[in-house]
């Protein structure tokens, strides 16, 4: 069953639905090792009962009690849970509600500059070398490994699935109505900036608040504009690697559509590709 077989479904109520179908469709045949068959040869059974698979990550950003198990009751056998706050009521609206007693706090905005010599963002003034240092746009996927054994500082990884290009550039249109008669090569160098994946450090301050460490070291981003990847593993020159810009299929530059991802028990920022193959013609 290929895409427009799913689309033109009876069955698939929507777009939504259609690409959800069409994404399990399995595409790739080779039986090799998973990432768990790759983490059960390093790690025993015991390391993972360890809490070697994230506890320090977990505690950091969600404290000690989203490790706890919620309770059995004994006599009543009734589940009771370590959580206690007001329900929300049900309901879609332009306000972000959250329950009584917490609080929500804005960490990284799109636009946002993630390194000491990032220009402040201008929506009326974009440019791809600005947002080269700027955080992306779209994030989907978000990882955390801690910096320091308390976890009160740690690298923030997060991909940047895909761009709005109506909502980026004021006054643009949408490509599938108004033909972008507007789109230049500048715009869609932005748009390829604000692609890939965001990695940055951030600390928790005494307040309990999280907050970006500017200036470290460690902030970068990943894009499909310029950042050059060796390729390794089997991939490693095979045909479909190799390019114009690198016949041996060793380099290529960039990732694009950073869609799923994970944290490797030994700190590893995995940042899958999703949709390439919904497009026989890419």
């Amino acid at each position: 069953m290929n895409r427009k077989d799913i689309i033109n479904d009876p069955g698939i109520g929507n777009k939504a639905e259609a690409y959800e179908a069409f994404d399990d469709i399995p595409t790739n045949p080779n039986l090799g090792r998973t990432i768990g068959d790759v983490i059960n040869a390093r790690y025993g059974r015991r390391d993972v009962l360890r809490g070697v698979l994230g506890v320090s990550a977990t505690t950091a950003l969600f404290g000690t009690s989203a490790l706890i198990a919620p309770r059995q009751a004994g006599a009543a056998g009734t589940a009771t849970s370590n959580y206690n706050f007001e329900e929300l009521t049900w309901g879609n609206d332009e306000t972000h509600h959250i329950a009584k007693g917490y609080d929500a706090d804005v960490l990284l905005r799109w636009g946002d500059p993630i390194t000491a010599d990032a220009p402040e963002f201008d929506v009326m003034n974009q440019t791809a070398e600005a947002q080269l240092k700027q955080f992306g746009y779209n994030n989907d996927y978000v990882g955390f490994t801690a910096l320091n054994d308390d976890g009160t500082r740690g690298l923030l990884c997060v991909n940047h699935e895909y761009t709005n290009e109506e909502v980026m550039f004021p006054g643009l249109g949408r490509q599938d109505r108004d033909g972008f008669a507007g789109m230049t090569k500048e715009l869609v160098d932005i748009e390829m900036a604000a692609h890939g994946g965001t990695v940055v450090e951030i600390a928790q301050g005494a307040d309990g608040k999280w907050a970006l460490v500017r200036d470290s070291g460690y902030n970068r981003r990943i894009t499909p504009l310029n950042t050059e990847m060796t390729i390794d593993g089997p991939a490693a020159g095979h045909p479909r690697m190799q390019t114009n810009a690198d016949p041996e299929g060793m380099t290529v530059i960039g990732t694009v559509n950073n869609c799923a991802g994970g944290m490797t028990p030994w700190g590893t920022y995995l940042m899958a590709e999703e949709n390439f193959h919904k497009d026989e013609k890419k």
